[in-house]
């Protein structure tokens, strides 16, 4: 997920004109070539780096189906609320792929249905994940992360209706699309955390036994 931040942040420095967050798409950095863009707002996109973005966001959807495949005994339920949640989830992993393998300036309808996949299967699937946690996982995650998808399929719904309440139309889609990121790399952090500490937490057992 931290690939995804670093290349946005390379990609958007990259243009001659000024990219502005409220005003430009995330996917505005993945066009392949220069020009005015009238829909859903005029604006002029120009990204030299749209092939660096174009792979981050391959990269950033092949982890997040791995992610979902792999987790199945560490975060999830064992039950089909969880199963349902990995498989949209993983229906956003493959929308960021079909974004980043086309471009909205060369194939508008797959690089849309990416979209769909990203902001509508990935936001629901946050929803249903708030239900699909594992029960040892706190309490506030789990309500967290079904308000978090709430909240996400709002800013879609404001988005795809061109109300974008001040934020712009980048702005807008960005509450419709980096709460799935932001919590995918909370929750790998966590993991992370739990592993390092339960490593720690032996180191010390296996100490003693090598002692005694």
């Amino acid at each position: 997920m931290v690939q995804f931040f670093v290349i946005h942040r390379i990609a958007e420095s990259a243009w001659a004109g000024p990219y502005s967050w409220a005003g430009n798409n995330i996917s505005d950095l993945g066009n392949a070539h220069c020009a005015l863009q009238p829909d859903p707002e005029p604006r002029y996109i120009c990204s030299p780096e749209h092939d660096l973005m174009n792979v981050s966001f391959v990269a950033l959807g092949v982890l997040f189906v791995v992610g979902a495949a792999l987790t199945g005994g560490v975060l999830w339920r064992r039950e089909r609320t969880a199963a349902v949640a990995r498989l949209l989830l993983a229906g956003a992993g493959v929308g960021f792929v079909l974004a980043g393998l086309a471009p909205a300036d060369l194939d508008e309808n797959q690089h849309a249905l990416g979209a769909l996949f990203i902001m509508a299967a990935g936001n629901i699937g946050l929803v249903v994940a708030g239900f699909g946690l594992a029960a040892h996982e706190p309490t506030p995650l789990r309500w967290g992360t079904s308000l978090l998808g709430v909240a996400a399929i709002t800013a879609f719904g404001l988005f795809l209706s061109r109300h974008y309440l001040g934020l712009g139309m980048g702005g807008m889609e960005r509450v419709a699309a980096l709460p799935l990121l932001f919590w995918a790399l909370a929750v790998g952090v966590r993991g992370l955390t739990r592993r390092t500490g339960r490593i720690q937490e032996a180191l010390p057992a296996e100490r003693l036994s090598h002692a005694g």
